[in-house]
């Protein structure tokens, strides 16, 4: 078989399940795959590959490449390496983003910009694909059209071989023919996807739906609407083309327990983990307010746990009870709860590289791996729901699953299953029929993540504690119906609060009442730039609406500390955009911002209510952190561009960073006199100089 290396890199797993799949596919195809993690460094050497290569990678953070990928991109980024390094090497990229995000599939563009600039040249486009809106509408044609773009590589290489004897090498000249054969394969991947179409592609189920009576058929359908369990014409008519079926490859074995304890301790994580007392719990918004937002104040003072502001940390956190003993239930493993699970990989299993899920540790309980390990709120994909046909018995349920999954019903899928937050237990509630074995959950169902968050304070101001804060999430799942439901991290955390929780209010001093001080577990997270400048006297911008003021809490009780320690330094000016619904509802941490700003720390407060009726002409023109800066437009780009400032954005990805990012670049144009794309150009090298600085999220 002619050999590609397929390497991922990947953060929750997304970036490795696309690789498996291209891996699964490739042996239909007539390929086979090398596949590794990029971390695995030891088992691939990109400097002597002569095969083609396939990079599957995704984003994480602010647009920064995954952890598994740190090593690999700064070896890459050796400003020593030649610019014919990589002259060798033809490759095909995927990446994996969320467009609400400003800095969209950067690791993947990140890694793909040093390949080319190392004399790296693409046998097949880069495919960017965007989990705002589903990683499938790109990953699925990107993957079908893999097959003919390497075929055709396969094929000019071996004439070149022929021609020369030797293995093609790049060269500067090349490169113009390089991008030109590249949009020719591009249109000649997109034929041969019309051709499938056309004739039915060899590694789908091309099912047919009978037509007898369907006049009748029709009248009857037409009567409803579709919904998650219900289709309509044209999709309920329509032959389908099915993704082929993953191949199983776990096999389980229940034992009864004989009573041993278990703990969070057996959840694996890559990092230290720290189990730590909650010291102190407040309620920061009112009651009446939209929502609720909780401080939480954490003792690690017996722990070696350090911390910056800024930093953020992991909190390691289960699921809902309740649901896992539905899911048990509906699984009819209730009464197995207790018995220990023990995994194999099946001897005859057809999946390639097969390996034992390392988030499952061994000999835990069927209910410590649905509590602890596996995340069962997660979106099913496609090839989940394609398992859970054979599983099927009702013929009405499962050609609806089939539906779910074809490429004909990608819209039903993003309504119904995407966009309503559907989730296993929905799943399995609105198909009773269905009966899955443990073995293909655990197959399909990702790990559980643990959940980050902002450090909301200094180990100067507050020493032995560590404070972070966050809404209690709550959003309408309306698959199969509509269920009110609280974010696995904040809503178990506020029920473990509960028992401490102050209201209204938020002290420095000691809490005197006494409560059992319930812990949670946590870790650190790796390398974060989210950080003060050295020097303190640069001027910073802090902008965090909402919860997005947890880091800059943090960051003036530093600041307090170190002006307490230097009475006589240099302290650059500080502002912060802050903003909220109500002044009297949700404007946290109120009394400590009119402190700083009191005794100097916080030169400039400037605060938004969007909900408010206006008092006076700024609030009636900034409802939003983005109008107020642009009433102090001229402020902003002089600390930027003249004093050598820096900026700092906290908080939503999906509207508010967005909004900012677009009235930097108005300002920025406006006051220097600049087209827009270059005070964009003007953003992008503060970024590259760690001076235009995000921690958002969505």
């Amino acid at each position: 078989m002619r050999r590609f290396l397929l390497l991922y890199a990947t953060q929750q797993g997304q970036a490795k399940a696309i690789a498996e799949e291209i891996c699964e596919q490739a042996v239909v195809h007539g390929f086979s795959a090398d596949l590794h993690c990029i971390s695995e460094s030891s088992k691939y050497d990109l400097k002597t590959e002569t095969a083609p290569l396939v990079v599957v990678v995704s984003t994480t953070g602010t647009g920064d490449p995954p952890d598994t990928a740190r090593k690999f991109v700064k070896e890459i980024q050796n400003q020593t390496l030649p610019v014919d390094f990589f002259a060798h090497l033809r490759y095909g990229l995927l990446g994996l983003g969320d467009s609400e995000y400003t800095y969209f599939c950067n690791g993947g563009k990140i890694i793909d910009k040093r390949l080319q600039e190392l004399g790296a040249r693409h046998f097949y486009d880069t495919g960017h694909a965007d989990d705002c809106v589903g990683l499938e509408l790109v990953v699925e044609p990107w993957i079908a059209g893999l097959w003919p773009a390497l075929r055709e590589h396969f094929r000019s290489s071996r004439g070149q071989e022929e021609i020369s004897g030797t293995a093609p090498v790049a060269s500067p000249a090349s490169s113009r023919t390089d991008l030109v054969k590249s949009e020719l394969l591009h249109i000649e991947s997109q034929v041969e996807l019309l051709r499938f179409d056309d004739l039915g592609r060899k590694d789908s189920e091309v099912l047919k739906q009978d037509a007898v009576n369907s006049n009748q058929s029709n009248v009857l359908i037409e009567d409803f609407e579709s919904s998650l369990t219900r289709s309509v014409p044209p999709l309920s008519l329509a032959s389908l083309n099915v993704p082929a079926l993953p191949p199983e490859y776990l096999q389980v074995h229940l034992q009864e327990s004989l009573g041993q304890e278990e703990s969070q301790a057996s959840v694996t994580s890559a990092d230290p983990i720290f189990q730590v007392p909650i010291s102190k719990a407040v309620q920061l918004t009112t009651n009446d307010a939209i929502k609720t937002t909780l401080l939480v104040e954490l003792d690690i003072s017996k722990t070696d746990f350090s911390y910056q502001p800024g930093d953020a940390f992991s909190v390691i956190c289960p699921n809902s009870d309740s649901e896992v003993q539905s899911l048990l239930q509906r699984l009819q493993l209730e009464d197995k709860r207790e018995h220990y699970v023990l995994l194999k990989i099946k001897t005859d299993t057809k999946k390639k590289g097969a390996a034992l899920p390392q988030h499952i540790p061994a000999r835990c309980s069927v209910q410590f791996i649905f509590t602890w390990c596996l995340e069962i709120r997660a979106i099913p994909k496609k090839a989940f729901l394609r398992a859970l046909v054979d599983y099927t018995s009702d013929s009405a349920e499962k050609r609806r699953l089939q539906e779910l999954c074809s490429k004909q019903g990608a819209a039903d899928y993003s309504r119904f299953v995407r966009d309503a937050c559907a989730c296993l237990l929905d799943l399995l509630l609105a198909f009773p029929s269905c009966q899955p074995p443990l073995s293909l959950l655990l197959e399909h169902l990702p790990k559980l993540q643990p959940r980050p968050y902002s450090c909301a304070s200094s180990s100067l101001f507050h020493p032995g504690k560590l404070h972070f804060v966050f809404n209690v999430v709550e959003f309408l799942s309306t698959a199969p119906t509509e269920v009110l439901r609280k974010g696995v991290c904040t809503g178990w955390l506020a029920l473990l609060v509960a028992s401490v929780l102050q209201p209204n209010t938020y002290a420095s001093h000691e809490d005197s009442r006494k409560a059992v001080a319930p812990k949670i577990s946590i870790s650190p997270r790796t390398t974060n730039y989210f950080h003060l400048p050295n020097d303190p006297s640069i001027p910073i911008i802090m902008v965090g609406p909402g919860t997005g003021i947890a880091p800059f809490i943090g960051f003036l009780q530093h600041r307090e500390k170190l002006q307490e320690q230097h009475p006589d330094g240099n302290f650059g000016a500080v502002w912060l955009f802050f903003g909220c619904r109500h002044k009297d509802r949700d404007y946290l941490f109120r009394k400590e911002l009119r402190r700083f700003l009191k005794h100097g720390i916080l030169t400039h407060l400037k605060v938004s209510f969007s909900r408010d009726a206006p008092v006076g002409e700024e609030e009636a023109t900034a409802k939003y952190v983005q109008d107020n800066i642009q009433l102090h437009g001229q402020e902003v780009v002089r600390i930027l561009l003249h004093e050598n400032g820096c900026i700092y954005v906290c908080g939503d990805a999906k509207n508010m960073a967005k909004d900012v990012h677009d009235a930097l670049v108005e300002i920025i144009s406006k006051e220097i006199g600049v087209e827009k794309l270059e005070a964009m150009k003007t953003l992008a090298t503060l970024k590259e100089e760690k001076r235009y600085l995000q921690d958002i999220w969505s």
